[in-house]
């Protein structure tokens, strides 16, 4: 499923392969590092896939300081809605996201940096 909606764009893949190459036509059509995030169920997976990708994860600047603090609290699920939504998707595409990633599939959102 793609989405494109509010200001962010998604696309779930089957694999890291697939992630990959997901970034790298979302970096072809003028998206930057800054504006690319990779999401998977698994932590050590994301953080590889977006190494190898040369793309973000959700952190701070994308969640501020209270939604950073209470992931540390959260189940795996809740936190990777709080990163969905963070990155401009409602609650129900969060849930619908979330569930295609307890799958093992892995989530590419790009969405452009906002110029305050």
């Amino acid at each position: 499923m793609d989405s494109i909606g509010t200001g962010s764009y998604a696309k779930v893949v089957e694999n890291g392969v697939q992630a990959i190459e997901e970034v790298n036509q979302l970096r072809s059509s003028g998206y930057s590092k800054e504006d690319i995030y990779v999401i998977s169920h698994d932590q050590d997976r994301e953080e590889q896939i977006a190494d190898i990708a040369d793309s973000n994860e959700v952190g701070l600047s994308e969640e501020g300081l209270f939604g950073t603090m209470a992931n540390l609290f959260r189940s795996r699920g809740d936190e990777l809605r709080s990163k969905i939504t963070s990155l401009g998707f409602n609650d129900a595409e969060a849930d619908f996201y979330e569930k295609e990633l307890d799958r093992g599939k892995v989530l590419v959102i790009a969405r452009r940096a906002r110029l305050i």
